[in-house]
């Protein structure tokens, strides 16, 4: 059976041997200055006069030559000049790279993820490298990670299946996510769980890395927001031929609507595996509420 792994290994080897789209593919999508993605949401029963926009950055995979401390330095001041009144980060920090590259330290990244700055903070989930790639938290099959460790030195809170409620202009909202649902073993999220700390009306917004929980939230929630993905990191005419989701291109890349619950997937800033992108660019997200 064809993996998302075997995939995208023998497709980086026929690129990096010379064919005039992998050079395209390596050397100029996956190191460009992210996109802008937009996406505007009026959910059901969202609260008259509350508008929120949300600024979302997912999959760093810090790693050099890709993903240097200074490309996240830029990105981080991108990302604070599109006015957002929350920064949410969507987890894997860590490399995730099996085919080149250097790591970045998380001292590296974490000075230049601390640039960032909103009005409502900055919050945080965990990614599945950010467990697989710390081979000490795997063998404990508990934290705190190299992750952890690296975003509350900057003072950036990372939810585990918590949930914490917010208000702007006087309306209440609540910010909710989950821990990772592959992690060092699954069932360390906790969705139902998460919700139950929800004490009244105010609309709910989930951070989940993986999409793959999307079809179990309820419509309690406004919108759902993921990453992961990275859009299949190869994507052609709407289509990803490996999406590492059990849905595959059903919650590959983009706004997904199903039974009026919203999710919204980032393609996500930087590679995993191998450093190919291929009509799937590196995109800051932007989500506008109400």
């Amino acid at each position: 059976m064809l993996t998302r792994r075997s995939f995208v290994r023998t497709l980086g080897a026929l690129m990096l041997s010379g064919v005039a789209s992998g050079a395209y593919a390596v050397g100029i999508e996956p190191v460009g200055r992210p996109r802008v993605a937009r996406y505007h949401l009026l959910p059901n029963k969202w609260p008259a006069g509350l508008k929120l926009r949300l600024v979302i950055l997912a999959d760093l995979h810090a790693c050099r030559p890709w993903m240097p401390p200074r490309r996240i330095g830029d990105i981080c001041a991108q990302a604070n000049a599109l006015d957002g009144d929350m920064i949410l980060l969507l987890g894997d920090f860590l490399s995730g790279m099996r085919m080149g590259g250097n790591w970045v330290t998380s001292d590296e990244w974490a000075v230049e993820l601390a640039r960032l700055a909103a009005p409502l903070g900055v919050h945080a989930v965990m990614g599945n490298h950010d467990w697989i790639d710390d081979p000490d938290a795997m063998i404990a099959g508990m934290g705190p990670t190299i992750v952890h460790k690296a975003l509350s030195s900057i003072n950036v809170p990372v939810y585990e299946n918590q949930a914490a409620r917010f208000e702007k202009d006087g309306k209440g909202f609540w910010l909710a996510g989950l821990a990772d649902q592959i992690g060092p073993r699954e069932g360390l999220d906790d969705l139902p769980g998460t919700l139950a700390q929800v004490t009244d009306e105010a609309p709910v917004i989930l951070m989940a890395h993986e999409p793959d929980v999307f079809p179990a939230v309820p419509d309690r929630v406004s919108v759902t927001l993921s990453g992961h993905t990275h859009g299949g990191q190869i994507r052609l005419f709407g289509y990803s031929p490996i999406v590492p989701s059990r849905y595959r291109n059903r919650y590959a890349y983009g706004h997904v609507v199903e039974d009026d619950r919203n999710l919204i997937v980032s393609g996500g800033l930087g590679c995993s595996i191998a450093p190919i992108r291929f009509g799937s660019p590196p995109e800051i997200v932007v989500v506008e509420l109400g």
